[in-house]
């Protein structure tokens, strides 16, 4: 894809120069109500023209000779994804894709025309999740378009870097692409170090007995598979411009710059997948935790119970030996006038004697068989 007919000089006198129309170098272009962001011609690396609309961006490649157009749009509509489609004859399905978005990051190749998506992430502190956003790039032979869908990346800043390095730009598409992968993978650092400290925590309040920490747990594990989702079939795209690096003649110091981002990207991808596994292992670890406290509860219940019982058994005991003489003491209180017993001499020490005589044995049954 990099091609010397981008790297020729402008026909003297074209063009508004990037110093009369410069960009604020400290804050990202608004975004316009038709999704056009930052449009620029580039020749040479130096941004020559800064069209108002993409038919003036048009004109200005129709004019200008082996010039490059790099077009930022966010969340375009049909109309403007079909003006692209038609100026620079872009594959009907990639079109598709960039119009409905949800792809995963893949590269196509359709001819001289390079499709490449991308999933950027950025991580939200304050509700411990990570946010993404997908980048759609048309790459060929004169001109770079990106499709944003969501926040980050900052593709201003990009532009910004690159502008201040002409010899880079002028290398042509590929240097736009690189710097853009550069960027994503980049953005993925803050959010390995977001995911990074959440698990620390998660460890504190596992074996801290945090009832809530299984929930985190979930929680955090469905981030980390949604962002492993998004970097690790970078690789594979990363892998695909390393494998056409012969074929299609890439320059050296794209070549470095990419093998850069590979390193960087391939640390990413151990990182969080390690997390995974951790995870997965901290998971294990808590349900152990919360079994145990589970046996230790039930054996604490068991023994309230087993007390509970003895008590039980011992009030059972005493209220059946003292039940004993009330219900003799009962019977001889009715005073019928033919009563047995009514009127004899040792009749109060017989019922007497008698009630002792049953309290003993009872005291002794509950006693022999371990109820006082």
């Amino acid at each position: 894809m990099a091609d010397d007919r981008f790297a020729a000089p402008p026909p003297e006198g074209f063009g508004r120069r990037l110093d009369e129309h410069a960009i604020d170098a400290g804050a990202a272009e608004p975004e316009r109500p038709d999704g056009l962001v930052d449009s620029g011609v580039y020749v040479d690396g130096v941004r020559r023209a800064s069209p108002a609309g993409l038919a003036d961006t048009f004109r200005c490649l129709q004019q200008l000779d082996q010039a490059m157009a790099w077009i930022g749009l966010r969340r375009p509509g049909r109309e403007q994804i079909a003006s692209l489609a038609a100026e620079f004859q872009l594959p009907e399905l990639a079109v598709e894709d960039a119009i409905n978005a949800h792809q995963r990051p893949k590269l196509e190749r359709y001819d001289d025309t390079l499709f490449v998506v991308l999933r950027a992430a950025r991580y939200l502190d304050a509700r411990e999740a990570v946010e993404f956003a997908e980048l759609h790039l048309f790459l060929g032979p004169g001109f770079v378009i990106t499709v944003r869908h969501g926040g980050p990346p900052d593709l201003a800043a990009v532009r910004r870097r690159l502008e201040a390095e002409p010899n880079v730009l002028a290398l042509g598409p590929e240097a736009v692409l690189y710097a853009v992968l550069d960027r994503v993978v980049d953005g993925y650092a803050p959010v390995v170090a977001g995911l990074e400290n959440d698990i620390d925590e998660i460890e504190t309040e596992v074996f801290g007995g945090d009832p809530n920490a299984s929930r985190r747990i979930y929680e955090l594990s469905r981030e980390v598979i949604q962002f492993q989702r998004a970097a690790r079939p970078l690789l594979k795209v990363v892998e695909a411009l390393t494998g056409g690096f012969d074929r299609y003649g890439t320059d050296e110091e794209l070549r470095r710059r990419l093998r850069d981002v590979a390193d960087h990207l391939t640390q990413v991808v151990e990182r969080v997948d390690g997390f995974r596994h951790l995870l997965q292992s901290i998971l294990t670890v808590n349900a152990t935790l919360v079994s145990q406290a589970q046996n230790e509860e039930m054996r604490s219940l068991t023994a309230a119970s087993f007390e509970q019982n003895e008590e039980v058994k011992r009030v059972s005991a005493w209220a059946a030996i003292l039940f004993a003489p009330t219900l003799i003491g009962t019977v001889y209180g009715m005073n019928f006038t033919h009563m047995p017993e009514l009127g004899w001499r040792y009749g109060y020490l017989f019922a007497v004697a008698l009630m002792v005589a049953v309290c003993g044995a009872l005291y002794l049954l509950f006693k022999r068989r371990g109820w006082l």
